[in-house]
């Protein structure tokens, strides 16, 4: 069983405040009977609103999963108070569901952000307790030997409690301008920058290129993005301990007596004309 106003919102009769007072006002039944704020609904129910009925159902619910290539300059969130882009803006419109951002990226972070409308599946990969790994390419500025990259795998303590990379490998570069790709077990604000400034290290350009199991793809240009496969999709649950996608509760239509009379007599008013119309030719 599920919330009513959570059904109804998700098969697009309205957001769930708005059904909410639509509830209490008494104009929602449920199996012919006014339903109340907070009543679960099951399959098989009946629910009547604004003069139309439908029947709950059981329906396999397909979750969509996708790799933004999110470029520096787009901010993590839905909307802007100063008006600027957000990685919101170039993602496909769905319907009866919404793209949730599995981490964020700071605005002068780029690469890899995984989208999903699966929400089980979004908060298992953020939790702390399921250490999805986080890996980051950062090209540095400033002078690294060898005690400093032990301090930064060893841990340091930063203003909101210790913090560590559990893997560094050097990536090339030259002396003003080194690259390294860090790993985190965590998600924490500016947590790469905050790192390497513990050790008077600045960070001049930052790119996530791996989420758990998903990796930036190479040939996926910045403000593209790449769909998963359902398997895929299925493999990233399994990595956080989640079984298949579960049914949820939908609603379907019902055809009233009503209705079906006058779709009966469309239906004998088309054969009287299509005979008519052969005995004139």
């Amino acid at each position: 069983p599920q919330r009513l106003q959570k059904i109804m919102a998700a098969a697009g009769l309205g957001s769930r405040r708005m059904l909410e007072k639509q509830i209490k006002s008494g104009k929602v039944f449920i199996n012919n009977k006014p339903a109340t704020i907070g009543q679960n609904a099951n399959a098989g129910d009946q629910i009547s609103y604004q003069g139309r009925e439908w029947q709950v159902v059981d329906m396999a619910t397909v979750q969509r999963s996708l790799v933004y290539n999110k470029p520096t300059g787009e901010m993590t969130t839905r909307s802007d108070p100063q008006g600027r882009p957000t990685v919101f803006d170039r993602l496909p419109k769905i319907q009866d569901a919404r793209w949730i951002a599995v981490g964020r990226l700071d605005l002068n972070t780029s690469g890899l952000l995984l989208m999903t409308t699966d929400g089980e599946l979004a908060n298992a990969m953020m939790h702390p307790s399921n250490q999805v790994d986080r890996e980051y390419a950062c090209r540095i500025f400033g002078e690294v030997d060898a005690d400093k990259l032990a301090n930064l795998k060893r841990g340091v303590m930063l203003d909101d409690g210790p913090a560590h990379f559990s893997d560094i490998q050097a990536a090339g570069g030259d002396e003003s301008n080194q690259w390294y790709h860090v790993t985190l077990l965590e998600g924490r604000n500016r947590e790469v920058r905050r790192l390497w400034a513990s050790q008077d290290v600045i960070v001049s350009r930052l790119k996530r290129v791996r989420y758990g199991a998903v990796f930036l793809p190479k040939r996926l240009r910045m403000g593209d993005w790449s769909e998963l496969s359902t398997a895929d999709h299925q493999v990233l649950r399994e990595d956080v301990g989640l079984g298949p996608v579960p049914v949820q509760l939908a609603l379907k239509p019902v055809k009233s007596e009503r209705q079906s009379d006058k779709r009966a007599t469309y239906k004998k008013a088309g054969s009287r004309k299509k005979s008519t119309r052969y005995k004139n030719v």
